[in-house]
C-alpha cells in the first residue's frame, strides 16, 4: 500500500483544491463516467451515532467529501437526526464565500517561490515517471510546475476520480448543509489549519509524499471505490480496514491528518455536552472508524457513542 493512499482517506476534507482554477482547467476536457447507485430502503446506510445525556444530544454522522454524481445514501433516520438538530457542525464552513476562499488560500500557500518549479525539485528518473504519470491523465507535463510538492500530490489524488464520475458538489457535507436550511451552523476548523497540515511539512517529506502519489495514481480510484462501498453500506469496520492499510507506511502523517484532530474534536464535543440541546456533527468517515477514532477519544471524558444506524 502505497502512502499517496492517506490522501483519500484522510484529507479528502481538501476536496477544496479539487475545484481550484488550475484543477479545473486541467480536467476540463476529460470524460466523466456516470455512476448511479440506489441505497436500499431500510436502516441499512451510512453509519450514525449519538452521544447523549439529560438535556444534549449529540449525532456523530461520517460523511464522504467527493462522491459520484447520482449517489443516493440521504435516509430517514439521517433526515430525522439532522431535522432535529438546533445547530450543524462540519469541519469547515460550508458557505460559498468560504469554498471562494479556501480556494484561493490554497492557490497561495500551494505555489512556489518565483523561479522555483516543481520538476527542478525531482531528479531525472522522478520526472519521468511524473510526467509520465501527467501524460496518462491527459494533463500537460508542466501544468503544475508552480506547485509545491504537497499541492501537486492533492491534486493529482482528485484526478483520477473526477475523470470517473466524482465530483466536489456531491460531497455530503454540501448535502447536509442544503438540507439543514436555515439551522445554525458551525465548524470545527479553518482553512488556514487544514492546509497548514500539509504546508509544514519538509520539502522532503512533501517529494515522498508526490513520488508516492504518482506511483499510486492508477489505484486512487479503486480505493476509494472501496471506501465508498464500506461507507454506504455502513459497514465501519470495512472502511477501517482499508484506513489502516493506507496508513502503514507515514504513522507521522496519520497523527497529523487523523488522530490529533480526531482527540481534539472529542475534546469539544465533551465541552459542547456541558450546553443544552441538539447537535449534527459531520465529519470525514475516515474520524468515525477504527482504532483511535473519535469515539475512541470520548472514552476519555466517559462518554459513549451509541450507534443508531
Amino acid at each position: 500500500m502505497k502512502l499517496a493512499h492517506l490522501l483519500p482517506t484522510a484529507a479528502a476534507s481538501l476536496a477544496l483544491i479539487a475545484a481550484s482554477p488550475a484543477l479545473a482547467d486541467a480536467h476540463m476536457e476529460t470524460a466523466q463516467a456516470e455512476a448511479e447507485t440506489v441505497l436500499p430502503a431500510g436502516p441499512e446506510g451510512p453509519a450514525l451515532w449519538k452521544v447523549s445525556d439529560e438535556d444534549t444530544t449529540i449525532y456523530l454522522f461520517g460523511t464522504v467529501h467527493i462522491l459520484p454524481k447520482e449517489l443516493q445514501w440521504y435516509d430517514a433516520e439521517i433526515d430525522a437526526a439532522l431535522s432535529s438538530s438546533d445547530l450543524v457542525v462540519t469541519e469547515l464552513m460550508e458557505s460559498p464565500e468560504n469554498e471562494a476562499k479556501s480556494q484561493q488560500l490554497a492557490m497561495q500557500m500551494g505555489m512556489l517561490e518565483p523561479g522555483t518549479t516543481l520538476r527542478s525539485l525531482l531528479d531525472e528518473e522522478q520526472t519521468a515517471q511524473y510526467e509520465a504519470a501527467l501524460a496518462g491523465l491527459g494533463v500537460p507535463e508542466a501544468a503544475f510546475d508552480p506547485f509545491k510538492p504537497w499541492m501537486a500530490s492533492v491534486t493529482l489524488t482528485f484526478l483520477p476520480l473526477m475523470a470517473n464520475g466524482y465530483d466536489p458538489a456531491s460531497g455530503v457535507d454540501k448535502v447536509i448543509i442544503a438540507k439543514a436550511g436555515d439551522t445554525s451552523k458551525d465548524a470545527l476548523e479553518t482553512v488556514e489549519f487544514q492546509l497548514g497540515i500539509f504546508d509544514s511539512l519538509p520539502q522532503d517529506e512533501q517529494l515522498k509524499l508526490l513520488m508516492s502519489t504518482v506511483e499510486g495514481v492508477e489505484e486512487v480510484k479503486t480505493m476509494i471505490d472501496t471506501m465508498v462501498d464500506s461507507w454506504i453500506k455502513g459497514d465501519a469496520d470495512g472502511l477501517a480496514e482499508t484506513m489502516n492499510e493506507s496508513m502503514s507506511e507515514s504513522p507521522e502523517l496519520a497523527e497529523a491528518l487523523l488522530y490529533e484532530r480526531n482527540a481534539n474534536w472529542a475534546e469539544w464535543i465533551d465541552a459542547r455536552m456541558d450546553e443544552p440541546g441538539t447537535v449534527f456533527v459531520a465529519v470525514g468517515a475516515g474520524h468515525l472508524a477504527g482504532e483511535m477514532s473519535v469515539q475512541d477519544y470520548l472514552t476519555k471524558y466517559d462518554l459513549t457513542a451509541e450507534r443508531i444506524q
